[in-house]
Order: structure tokens, then sequence, then C-alpha cells
């Protein structure tokens, strides 16, 4: 009979051995598969027959990173840390997402000067310029893709309207994952998109779907210019969003038209936009104002629905983007 030794130089046989290959390709399938729970579980029972191995800490960690069990995760990304002979960038940046998830910021801090970040100095949560990307919302239900302006390293604030069926909001910080699943377009460069994994502070800036007629894009330009009390952003939706009708999901009357909106034909005049405001009567206001100083604005309709964050189910492989062929 042949034997091995684990990490601490036990001796295993070859039954133990083929029970722990076996066992951690089971984990390893489960990570694959989307089970989150069952990996995470699986790569415990490696732990504890060999606890000095770090990339199995690591796995799990990963597990619970997906599974954003923040305490978890960062536990497990601390234990490989201690456990490497020498840095390890992966794990030092989930160890950061992890405890930005949990708001131990001390060592948010201490792991993002391990990965050569310079931050601002000061305790607590970090409030740096840290620029422009874009942000995948849900991106295990849906995806829609929104600006944000960084505060850290893995920390933003949402800088445009989602539609209400994110359940996210204009202002929102989110939390984010650290590693980039594409480009989109900003201005006259690309910006990465990086997956939303948490929203973390609400903004109280609640959506308002307003549909309106106008007959230019000068009558929209006017309106994004007013500057009213509680009004956060005004958005003109016909433009950015073209995956949806917005008014037959709120049922506010038209006809449909064979052309898309703003094509070769000209300018479309019923607009969708989205208004964040901190109440209805901040939207009914600069609606009214809008529509006074200009001719042929109509307002047809203030619509605000408040629908719930979508969670994650089993089975769901949602991390991986077009860029990225393994997890980091």
């Amino acid at each position: 009979m042949t034997t091995d030794h684990d990490a601490d130089g036990t001796l295993l046989d070859d039954e133990t051995l083929e029970k722990l290959q076996a066992l951690e390709a089971s984990a390893y399938a489960a990570f694959d598969e989307g089970e989150l729970a069952d990996a995470a579980a699986l790569f415990g029972q490696l732990v504890e027959w060999t606890p000095d191995i770090p990339h199995l800490h690591y796995m799990r960690g990963l597990a619970h990173k997906y599974l954003r069990d923040w305490p978890a995760s960062l536990q497990d990304n601390l234990r490989s840390e201690q456990l490497r002979d020498a840095f390890d960038e992966a794990t030092a940046w989930n160890a950061g997402i992890a405890a930005t998830g949990a708001g131990d910021w001390a060592e948010a801090r201490r792991q993002w000067t391990r990965c050569g970040i310079t931050l601002p100095e000061g305790e607590g949560p970090i409030d740096g310029n840290f620029g422009v990307a874009c942000v995948r919302l849900n991106p295990w239900s849906g995806g829609e893709t929104v600006y944000m302006r960084r505060l850290d390293p893995v920390r933003a604030r949402l800088e445009n309207v989602p539609l209400p069926e994110s359940g996210f909001r204009f202002g929102d910080i989110v939390l984010h994952d650290g590693a980039s699943t594409g480009r989109r377009a900003y201005g006259e460069r690309d910006v990465p998109v990086f997956n939303a994994m948490q929203r973390l502070q609400q903004s109280d800036m609640a959506t308002y779907a307003v549909f309106v007629q106008c007959d230019s894009q000068d009558d929209i330009t006017a309106l994004r210019a007013l500057t009213l009390p509680a009004i956060g952003l005004v958005e003109d939706w016909t433009r950015s969003v073209r995956h949806l009708c917005l008014r037959c999901s709120y049922g506010a009357p038209h006809q449909h038209d064979d052309d898309s909106p703003d094509d070769d034909q000209g300018w479309a005049r019923e607009r969708n936009l989205g208004i964040a405001a901190q109440g209805r009567a901040a939207v009914e206001k600069l609606m009214a104002v809008w529509t006074a100083a200009g001719r042929g604005r109509v307002l047809e309709a203030i619509e605000q629905r408040e629908h719930p964050l979508p969670d994650p189910e089993p089975g769901q492989v949602w991390w991986l983007g077009h860029e990225e062929e393994q997890p980091v």
C-alpha cells in the first residue's frame, strides 16, 4: 500500500487520498455548476481534512463570495493569506471585496494597500474618485447596465436612473466585483463593466416613469436643465432604453410605429423619461414648469412602482462575463 502526506505531514493511505481527490472534484464541479452552498460545504470538508492548503480556503471563500456571505468569505481569504509564503493578488482582492461588503473598513484598507492601490487618508468608508465605469445590475436576472462613479476599488454610486424593475435607484451605493466582464463606450473612450454584487446603501431618490410628448431634442434638453429641489436626475429612456416598451408595461395609451424612436425618419414625439426624485410632488412641479415654458409639450402620465431586488438562484453561474474565463 502506498501512502501520501497531507499538509501537516500526516500520512494518508490510498483509500483516504482517493476519497479526498473525489471530494475535491465534487467541490469544483458544484462550484462550476453554480451550486454554491454545496461547493462551500464540500470545500469545508476538505479544509477539515487538510487545513493548511491555502487554495482550499480560497475556493471556499470564493463560493462564500458569490453567496454574498461576506464575513465567511473574509475569514476564508484571511486564512488563505496566512498560509501562503508570498503575496497572492486574487486572495487579497477577494478579501478586500469581502471586507467592504462586511463594512470592515480597516481590513478593506489594508487589503487595497497590499494590492498597491493608493487610497485617501483616513478611517472608515473610502470616499475617493476612482473614475467612471459601468455596472451590470442583477447580473443573475436581466443585467441592465448603467454608469457609476467609483468611490473605491469595488464600491460606487449609480449615475443613471435604472429601470424600476431592477430594484435599484439613482444614487444607490453598490458593491461590485473586482473582475471586468466587458467594456462600454463612455464619451470617446471605453470603460470596464463590472457585475453588481449587492446594494450597500439605498438612495432617497425614488424612480418615476414619466410619459410626455414634445417636438424636439431641445425640449428634453430644457427639461434636463431645470434645477428644482428634490429632483436628482432626468433621463430620456427613449434614447437609452431599447429592449422593452415602457408605455406598454405601464399601460400608458399610445400607438406603436413601425420605426424605432429617433431613427432616420426623424424625431419621435412620444418620450419615455426616467426621473429620480424624493417625491411625486417634486416631479409634478418639475413637469408643470416645463410644460408651461414651451409650446407642444404634453405631460401624459407620471407612474411610480417599487420592485424588490431579485436574488440569485442556485444553479446560476452569473459571475462569468464575455472577457472572463475563470473567476478572480
